[in-house]
């Protein structure tokens, strides 16, 4: 355990300290909460980024992805369609809904919700919205998904929370649904600390999410709440880190690309070993680098060595349909998720991660096939 410590994906602020200088302003101003300059240009220049109209800076990615569910009309009672093979917290909000979700199985190609398997749900329920994952930056297959939700007429969420700079088709993920939301946590591709945003070419709809975050406090000089609101918004701070962080995130994504494309040099020739799938249409961001293993290495073989080593590694995402909380509700598929994720993980992706690093975890890994 003398060896530095390699981590899965931790914060990595830049160089240039672009972030200091954003955060200095909130300090010289006062604007330190809970809105200010920073807050307004984060979300012009984050919209801006994707190339969608309006953005509304949040808490997290959780939050943005429960005013996504209120502003598309979902309330009690409801079905959602949501893929099992993602985090918790793409599903959670649609229990603060009172919602009932219906989880939709990932296909081979994308690791994401298939298609087919989201025309054999809409057979047999009616949902009032669908959401979507870009799991570890690599795209859905948004043509057919969104076609499909364009002919059930019914709202289309993008759980982009993992696949900021990622690109389909020429074209930014969370940007072809109703609602995109994006994640700022420590472990994500750029980070705030914590935070999300929302954006939505709908500008009402957004300016009602604004509203709806910042405890529903009607135009008046008495304080006055019409509606249920939430403590949702961003603070000016943390939004000057996000400032910072868009600067570089286009570095990050080469960053992120460079280390997969190690992996996959270096580890593809061991019998039973897989990339997690990238398309020729799909330009991920390489979030997490992740593999299957088939054969007597299993991913806990691997997780173990690594982690005596002093390296972090991580089990791909539990399908929701496996855990406890959510194994009362419906699932449409064929096993697909479940396959992935018992066979699946995520290797050490940091964006601070050097050759030497890289090429002490392959060690580790193609020792274990030499057993």
């Amino acid at each position: 355990m003398s060896a530095n410590k390699i981590y899965l994906s931790s914060p990595h602020m830049s160089d240039e300290g672009y972030e200091m200088q954003y955060i200095k302003e909130a300090f010289s101003s006062n604007w330190i909460a809970p809105l200010g300059n920073n807050v307004n240009e984060f979300e012009n220049d984050l919209a801006q980024y994707v190339n969608i109209g309006h953005a509304a800076a949040l808490l997290s990615g959780t939050a943005a992805i429960h005013l996504a569910l209120k502003a598309a009309g979902v309330g009690t009672g409801d079905i959602v369609f949501c893929p099992s093979l993602t985090f918790s917290a793409t599903a959670n909000p649609i229990i603060y809904q009172n919602a009932i979700p219906v989880f939709i199985d990932s296909d081979h190609d994308t690791w994401n919700m298939s298609p087919d398997a989201l025309e054999q749900a809409f057979k047999k329920y009616t949902p009032k919205a669908v959401i979507v994952v870009h799991l570890y930056g690599l795209s859905a297959s948004m043509d057919e998904i969104s076609e499909i939700c364009k002919k059930y007429n019914v709202p289309l969420i993008e759980d982009a929370a993992e696949s900021l700079g990622t690109i389909y088709k020429g074209k930014h993920t969370g940007t072809f649904g109703d609602y995109g939301v994006f994640s700022f946590n420590g472990n994500k591709i750029i980070t705030t600390s914590g935070g999300g945003m929302l954006v939505s070419n709908n500008e009402e709809m957004v300016k009602k999410v604004r509203f709806w975050a910042t405890q529903s406090r009607d135009h008046a000089r008495h304080y006055q709440h019409s509606e249920l609101g939430y403590n949702y918004r961003m603070s000016n701070v943390l939004a000057g880190i996000g400032r910072g962080q868009l600067k570089v995130l286009a570095q990050r994504v080469e960053k992120k690309k460079h280390i997969f494309e190690f992996y996959k040099r270096e580890l593809s020739q061991l019998e039973g070993v897989n990339m997690m799938p990238v398309n020729d249409w799909d330009k991920p961001n390489y979030w997490l680098s992740c593999i299957t293993v088939t054969g007597e290495v299993r991913p806990l073989d691997i997780m173990v060595a690594l982690e005596d080593e002093n390296i972090e590694s991580r089990p791909v995402w539990k399908p929701m349909h496996m855990q406890p909380y959510f194994e009362k509700y419906d699932f449409v598929g064929n096993g697909v998720s479940e396959m992935i994720y018992e066979n699946g993980i995520c290797l050490p992706s940091d964006t601070k991660i050097t050759d030497e690093d890289l090429n002490r975890v392959v060690k580790i890994i193609r020792k274990l096939w030499r057993k």
